[in-house]
């Protein structure tokens, strides 16, 4: 086993955990806002952010998604001896990462079913810059408006249209995470 695999964890596994999760709540909690997520170091491609939502998220029961050039013998490995989760293509997973373009198309993904709404895919997207800005975000969690710089507008619309059901979305770029659960409604940034 290569020494890539067995470093780049969290140092304090049960401390770094729970700073990372608690990072990722707030996140979901608070649509648009930009939180720090620190202490792993995963291998390239990935951010810190998007190796520390899989450390913190995955396990032997979340079947993972590597989509694009996030799918390298590197990463699998790495998550494989860090977590335990499973590899599985779209229609399966439970989380996926990778960039926006090798994500889709987002139809590929579970959106859980009337029954059971939560029984749908999480999708960490690697972003080349993250900011609270661009398109404009209202709903739960969201006091007056918030903005985060999304790669498109539409398919987050469509998303929310589905509501219940749908997708959450977790944003990373190198140390931050932005989340937009799919009860969150965007807007084009120069309507708001």
């Amino acid at each position: 086993m290569q020494a890539d695999t067995l470093d780049g964890g969290f140092a304090d596994p049960a401390t770094d955990a729970a700073h990372a999760f608690r990072a990722v709540m707030e996140a979901m909690a608070r649509p648009g806002t930009l939180r720090e997520i620190t202490g792993a170091t995963p291998p390239a491609p990935l951010s810190p952010a998007a190796g520390a939502a899989i450390l913190t998220l995955c396990d032997t029961d979340t079947p993972l998604h590597l989509a694009g050039s996030a799918d390298t013998e590197a990463v699998r490995a790495w998550v494989a001896f860090h977590t335990g989760a499973p590899f599985a293509g779209p229609e399966n997973c439970t989380f996926a990462v990778g960039r926006w373009e090798t994500l889709a198309p987002l139809s590929a993904y579970p959106v859980g079913t009337p029954d059971y709404p939560d029984r749908s895919a999480t999708l960490i997207v690697e972003c080349t810059t993250l900011a609270a800005e661009g398109a404009a975000l209202s709903g739960p969690g969201i006091r007056d408006r918030a903005a985060l710089s999304l790669p498109e507008v539409a398919a987050f619309r469509d998303n929310h249209a589905r509501f219940p059901l749908g997708l959450d979305f977790l944003f990373t770029c190198d140390t931050s995470i932005a989340a937009l659960p799919r009860s969150t409604r965007v807007h084009d940034a120069e309507t708001v």
